[in-house]
């Protein structure tokens, strides 16, 4: 008999930010008379389900592993975790007994996926990029159905498949206003804003880029609010130090709870083209350059032609940063037509409500009342 006679869902998410963000929201948006459910493969998501203050009534672990892209010998240790990984979810299926499930990415999805099938628990997958990878395309033969950040992406799946829900972001995300940004990174209510960041362990080529154009940015009385990333961040904070006056740069190695009002407070944005780009930057009316991670699928690549193409962003290569950054900054700071142009187009992107809208389809998927 299920635990409690509750609705049960269980989110499966692991493996970096953007894969657990997405399901924290959905979760954060879930009917709180809802039994919650999270599963990880032991990574950085056990400490953002505890700081994210969502109610979960479960934290579990799955071994898995990647099998893509890695040595024979990572690949043969990664098989063996997730055989085993399916015999834990297997037991957590008929333990737990979840009424649905989501899957966002990461290691623990192909057990979970599996399970979930032999129980016949209805899955629901949710593609933040445009383009679904190969991964998807697999699990979206388990699912019942696939929630899109955007409608473009229905043409790669089978017809009544998929359901347009937009990215599920958090409520702390989408309440922060510029006023209490500004306040609370102290920065000049009369200067620009350049946000830089490149998620959650960072971007080499990006940090560095602006690290070299950095004096000339300050001295253009530009304000900067950069997160580098963790694996950089000893040789950003030994920059700013060097800095004879360090007072209008902000560098962060991460910023978690505070990441809103980073958005909320900047005027441009320099970032890689993850997916939360196409609902964080439409959501501030953020103008933007984006530089596709080149040594990846081309998912980057197609997020950022989608909001270059609709005239909110502004698309560079990573090896034309060294010669084009620096005056492709100056030029649209310089040029108010053009960055006011480039919010509204940003603005009218915006799905604020993708996180409701997740939950919404999970608890119909459940057999409950939305």
């Amino acid at each position: 008999m299920k635990p409690n006679n509750k609705l049960r869902i269980l989110f499966a998410s692991g493996g970096t930010g953007g894969h657990v963000y997405p399901a924290l929201a959905a979760a954060e948006a879930t009917d709180p008379q809802i039994s919650l459910i999270f599963v990880g493969s032991a990574g950085l998501e056990r400490d953002l389900v505890k700081e994210s203050g969502v109610a979960f009534d479960s934290y579990i672990d799955v071994r898995g592993g990647p099998i893509a892209g890695v040595s024979l010998i990572r690949k043969f240790i990664s098989t063996a975790n997730l055989m085993l990984g399916t015999g834990q979810a297997l037991l957590l299926m008929a333990w737990q007994r979840p009424d649905s499930v989501l899957l966002t990415g990461g290691w623990s999805g192909l057990p979970v996926a599996l399970a979930a099938w032999i129980w016949r628990v209805p899955i629901l997958i949710f593609l933040p990029d445009i383009e679904p990878g190969s991964t998807i395309r697999l699990f979206q033969r388990l699912a019942r159905r696939v929630a899109l950040t955007l409608p473009e992406s229905s043409a790669y799946f089978p017809p009544g498949k998929t359901i347009v829900t937009g990215y599920p972001l958090r409520q702390e995300v989408v309440a922060a206003t510029r006023a209490e940004a500004i306040s609370h990174f102290k920065l000049d209510a009369n200067c620009k804003t350049l946000l830089v960041f490149g998620g959650s362990r960072g971007a080499r080529s990006i940090n560095r880029a602006i690290i070299d154009i950095l004096p000339d940015l300050l001295a253009e009385g530009l304000q900067i609010i950069h997160i580098s990333g963790t694996l950089d961040w000893p040789e950003v904070e030994a920059q700013r130090a060097k800095l004879a006056d360090n007072r209008h740069y902000h560098a962060y190695p991460y910023l978690h709870h505070d990441m809103g009002l980073a958005l909320a407070a900047a005027d441009l944005v320099i970032s890689r083209a993850g997916a939360s780009t196409l609902a964080e930057f439409p959501l501030f009316g953020l103008p933007s350059i984006l530089v596709p991670y080149p040594h990846a699928w081309r998912y980057q690549k197609v997020n950022a032609d989608y909001l270059t193409e609709r005239g909110a962003a502004i698309t560079m290569q990573d090896e034309h940063m060294k010669t084009d950054l620096l005056t492709t900054i100056q030029a649209l700071l310089a040029d108010s037509g053009r960055l006011s142009h480039m919010k509204k187009q940003a603005a009218a992107l915006a799905r604020p409500d993708g996180a409701k809208n997740v939950a919404q389809e999970l608890v119909r998927l459940a057999g409950g009342v939305s």
